[in-house]
């Protein structure tokens, strides 16, 4: 097997008004992932990222940077560096920025089958 060395500072980011940048460190066209992508996301003031419902696709969202508030059930939980949620399949969640610095998230998705 080979080893794929994946430059994320060069990897394109694209801003989304009101929910922060994000920008895709593993995915097909980079490594050759089959069924998984990996992004990068960042939050800044005022932002909020909602994911999205996934059916057949578990997600794992890591924070790396910041602080932020991650809302499930409806129930909201102060989290920063080092914390992580699991989302199974049709699961959800938001993060918002909290705190001073930017808020660095690491998200992986990954598909059942």
């Amino acid at each position: 097997m080979a080893t794929t060395y994946i430059d994320t500072n060069q990897c394109a980011r694209i801003k989304f008004p009101g929910q922060g940048s994000v920008a895709e460190i593993v995915n097909r066209a980079l490594c050759g992932a089959e069924k998984v992508v990996g992004m990068l996301r960042w939050l800044v003031e005022g932002e909020r990222f909602e994911t999205e419902i996934l059916r057949d696709r578990h997600q794992l969202i890591y924070l790396m940077e910041g602080e932020g508030v991650i809302t499930l059930e409806q129930k909201s939980y102060p989290v920063s560096k080092g914390a992580g949620i699991y989302l199974g399949p049709s699961e959800t969640a938001s993060i918002s920025h909290a705190g001073a610095a930017t808020l660095k998230l690491f998200h992986l998705i990954v598909k059942n089958n």
